[in-house]
């Protein structure tokens, strides 16, 4: 049985990393059926809103979706659709694996953190408000369900996952309500629910310096939505950049997987983009079809395409942006090549 899995292809450089992620995994054969809609400017170019409604209705229909980059602009504009669907479909944990890879040379090893991000309040509300010329608010909001709701998703999967320790990175020292609250529903969460699961708290600034110093010290990270937005791109920059990362924005019915790089209009339609971020969003996707769905075929797909990928980048096959030389459609190639390896 084929899943139905609603395909964004994205802005920029999306439609080519889309395609030779969707050749992948054909190859791979992960029994997967696509739903193609648009959002962001492939959306407005096609006269209709940025998230038009026919591409959140299938996503309800059909709880799964594979998404591209799509573009944002910085301080005017339409708002961003990322924001937008976790918001109308209430997708609160976003979450960013991030780990070493072997032919991908970077300053640190043995780094394997998972970024848990509460996804739909803190600043980024968007309550903002001009008081008088020249005076601007932002308000933070927090609250006892939202904080609540993604410790346990935080705590849940580290259990599920073997994960030994759940870091919360606050500022609670100064914003003492916002992230006070933040704070004592992760107590609460693990003291009643996953005691076995070690647990730590550390101030934001303290904690990046960490970061930096011995990220392997890191296992879950669970941040609310400001902070998780920073430290998960700040961790990406450990193992070679957002090309190298996955993501995905996960709710109590539907889940959104995505790369979480930009659309690269400089590059787009020159062939040359790295798909394995969205490839690795994909492997993901897998991985969740397995778990909400009980289908082994997905979870076989995922290690194949996992291990074919993680095989390539060790023979040096890799695209320009990790100082490689191959187009999108030859890292595809090289892919497929060890899919049954």
């Amino acid at each position: 049985m084929n899943h139905p899995i609603v395909l964004i292809a994205g802005d920029g450089i999306g439609p080519e990393v889309a395609a030779a992620t969707c050749r992948v995994l054909a190859a791979a054969q992960a029994p997967l059926s696509w739903i193609e809609h648009s959002a962001g400017l492939s959306a407005l170019k096609n006269n209709l809103p940025v998230l038009p409604d026919q591409t959140l209705q299938a996503i309800r229909d059909h709880g799964v979706a594979l998404k591209g980059p799509c573009t944002t602009p910085v301080g005017e504009g339409f708002t961003s659709v990322n924001v937008g669907l976790r918001k109308k479909l209430n997708l609160y944990a976003a979450v960013r694996p991030v780990r070493n890879l072997k032919g991908v040379d970077t300053r640190f090893q043995a780094v394997d953190i998972v970024i848990v991000r509460e996804n739909t309040e803190g600043l980024y509300s968007g309550i903002e408000n001009e008081i008088t010329a020249g005076v601007v608010t932002s308000m933070k909001v927090a609250t006892d369900i939202a904080c609540t709701r993604i410790a346990r998703w935080a705590f849940r999967y580290a259990s599920q996952r073997q994960r030994r320790r759940v870091t919360v990175f606050h500022k609670a020292n100064i914003m003492k309500l916002t992230d006070g609250l933040f704070l004592r529903c992760a107590r609460q969460v693990h003291q009643r629910d996953f005691p076995q699961i070690e647990y730590e708290e550390l101030i934001i600034d303290a904690g990046c310096m960490r970061m930096v110093q011995d990220p392997a010290r890191f296992d879950v990270l669970l941040l609310e939505n400001l902070y998780g937005d920073v430290v998960s791109d700040l961790c990406a920059g450990l193992v070679g950049g957002l090309g190298v990362v996955p993501g995905a924005n996960i709710g109590d019915r539907e889940a959104v997987f995505e790369a979480v790089h930009g659309s690269a209009p400089d590059i787009a339609g020159k062939g040359i983009a790295n798909p394995l971020a969205l490839l690795m969003s994909a492997v993901m996707m897998l991985n969740h079809l397995a778990d909400t769905r009980t289908d082994p075929a997905c979870r076989a797909a995922a290690e194949r395409v996992k291990n074919a990928y993680n095989l390539a980048l060790a023979d040096n096959q890799k695209t320009r942006d990790l100082a490689g030389s191959l187009s999108t459609e030859q890292f595809a190639d090289a892919v497929i090549a060890r899919l049954h390896h």
